[in-house]
């Protein structure tokens, strides 16, 4: 027989408010991933682990929180899960970045099987902090990460996420040191929270986690899609990325903020629907340049009469970095 890998919870950051408690997560096999696996071979059997991974379904798991708080939840049919409570007092757990520490666990003690970190995987939640003086929401493909999705048939996209280990990406540069400006705002002292958006799945999570942090750029949750999301879409409904930037700003109503994306896909069209219907919440918008002609004449048209709030497409960071100290969005 062969022998069953051991079984692990991936915790994916998220976020809160001093009275709400949400977070993400997976319960799943251990594949021992390696990310920053080399050669053609090992980077195809990691890529088919990433999506052929073993769930654990229909389990309860359970979260400590630092003063002791114990939350409950059950995985669903792809071990995905969520908790979602109205609690008090979470701002005093967090750090003076606004992170806030927390240890998930398999309930079930009498689980016949091999458990990674003796049962004990850490997650961390977001709690902007009062004195933050926006926020910053950003796409992640083809914003800070080469990917190619505007190259012919996706295939691009392919290879970047097959045959490339997420050591070996390069984000697109000044990218990392233009968030830092903005995570530290205008006084260089500030802690504004960055969120992550992208229309990947959640199969690539550590993948893109690893990739934000081996390039450093500032902490912020990660925020993805299932393949369900992917395959399930009706006509007529609101893309996915949309409805997470939208939860975003509902989450915090009194906080603005600055949406960075693209010229090649989407965005364009997501953010200024989000301008239009909450425009006391956008500060600015940056988009960066494509290379693809015709997508960036139908961006361009798109905002050439638009005059709510300050639009930038951008070559290059050093670009929307002048722009946004102009704006005093950064010292």
């Amino acid at each position: 027989m062969f022998k069953k890998d051991p079984l692990q919870i991936t915790t994916f950051q998220s976020y809160g408010t001093d009275t709400h408690f949400y977070m993400r997560g997976r319960a799943l096999e251990d594949e021992t991933i390696d990310l920053e696996q080399k050669g053609l071979f090992k980077l195809l059997i990691n890529s088919w682990k990433r999506f052929e991974s073993d769930e654990i379904k229909h389990t309860e798991l359970k979260l400590t929180l630092p003063n002791g708080t114990i939350l409950k939840t059950v995985t669903d049919d792809h071990g995905y899960f969520k908790i979602d409570e109205q609690l008090e007092g979470l701002s005093a757990l967090a750090n003076d970045e606004g992170w806030l520490t927390f240890e998930m666990a398999y309930n079930n003690v009498n689980i016949k099987r091999s458990i990674q970190n003796s049962n004990r995987f850490p997650g961390e939640l977001l709690i902007p902090c009062v004195a933050s003086q926006f926020g910053v929401i950003s796409d992640i493909d083809d914003t800070i990460l080469h990917t190619g999705v505007v190259s012919t048939l996706k295939w691009r996209v392919l290879v970047n996420s097959i045959f490339k280990s997420a050591a070996s990406r390069i984000p697109l540069e000044g990218a990392a040191e233009f968030y830092h400006m903005l995570h530290r705002g205008a006084t260089g002292k500030n802690a504004n929270p960055i969120f992550y958006v992208s229309h990947s799945p959640w199969n690539l999570y550590r993948y893109l986690e690893f990739f934000l942090k081996q390039n450093a750029f500032p902490k912020g949750p990660i925020l993805l899609r299932s393949f369900k999301d992917i395959f399930r879409k009706k006509s007529g409904d609101r893309p996915q990325k949309y409805k997470e930037i939208v939860n975003i700003l509902k989450a915090y109503p009194t906080l603005k903020f600055i949406l960075i994306g693209d010229s090649g896909e989407h965005d364009a069209d997501i953010y200024i629907d989000v301008a239009n219907e909450y425009p006391k919440q956008v500060a600015a918008i940056y988009l960066r340049s494509v290379k693809h002609k015709k997508k960036m004449l139908r961006v361009t048209s798109l905002f050439k009469d638009y005059k709510q709030i300050p639009v930038l497409l951008v070559e290059r960071s050093d670009e929307a970095i002048a722009h946004a100290r102009e704006h005093g969005f950064i010292a």
